[in-house]
């Protein structure tokens, strides 16, 4: 029997595209603003289509989960980097976002892992209630990732234009106002990952040093 090539299966391909477009974004920043934030954009919206492919092909696989998981940080925290230069009067709050999100996905992650979890994505239903619908329902996971990209996204944009105007006020702004609630959710349940990572951990380590003791 031919050993499976993991490297080569349909989601970790749509992950590589992810990480190409990316950086044709990164590229794109500091010059064409519109053309940055389409593929910046359009590499988050692949997020979706991975994992489709994931449980439609039966191709889940830990590099995979690792791989979307590391885009996905990799890609917010460069745009983040961008924001600072062009708003340094608030580089501290980015600072924060980028230490709350890489912190608490790692921790996530980790916890999960050693819990005998496959992904970051797989949580244990008779855990926090919120961590369990905002991974159990993909609509809203889908939802709150995509308020939060777009938050960000819009405000790079709001750096160089407003965008077509509707209602009076520009496009931009108007995304931006409209996601400026779902980062800050976002943001808190990125704290409350941290929290309940840091608790599990804790538990390991508690039933680990009590079978060393017995």
């Amino acid at each position: 029997m031919q050993e499976e090539n993991i490297f080569l299966f349909v989601p970790n391909l749509i992950g590589y595209c992810r990480i190409l477009f990316a950086f044709v974004a990164f590229a794109f920043m500091p010059t064409n603003p519109l053309l940055a934030a389409f593929f910046y954009l359009l590499s988050g919206l692949l997020d979706a289509f991975d994992g489709h492919a994931a449980r439609a092909l039966n191709q889940g696989t830990k590099f995979g989960a690792m791989l979307d998981m590391l885009t996905d940080r990799c890609a917010t925290m460069c745009l983040l980097v961008n924001l600072s230069l062009l708003y340094p009067q608030y580089t501290i709050l980015f600072q924060l976002s980028m230490s709350l999100d890489v912190a608490s996905h790692w921790m996530h992650l980790h916890s999960s892992i050693m819990k005998g979890s496959s992904s970051h994505k797989t949580i244990d239903l008779s855990g926090n209630p919120v961590l369990r619908i905002y991974y159990t329902s993909r609509p809203v996971l889908f939802f709150m990732c995509a308020g939060n990209e777009l938050f960000y996204c819009m405000l790079y944009l709001l750096s160089f234009y407003e965008g077509p105007s509707v209602g009076g006020m520009g496009l931009f702004r108007v995304i931006f106002w409209v996601s400026t609630p779902i980062a800050i959710m976002k943001s808190a349940i990125s704290l409350l990952h941290l929290i309940t990572a840091s608790r599990n951990m804790a538990a390991i380590d508690v039933a680990e040093r009590k079978k060393l003791q017995e």
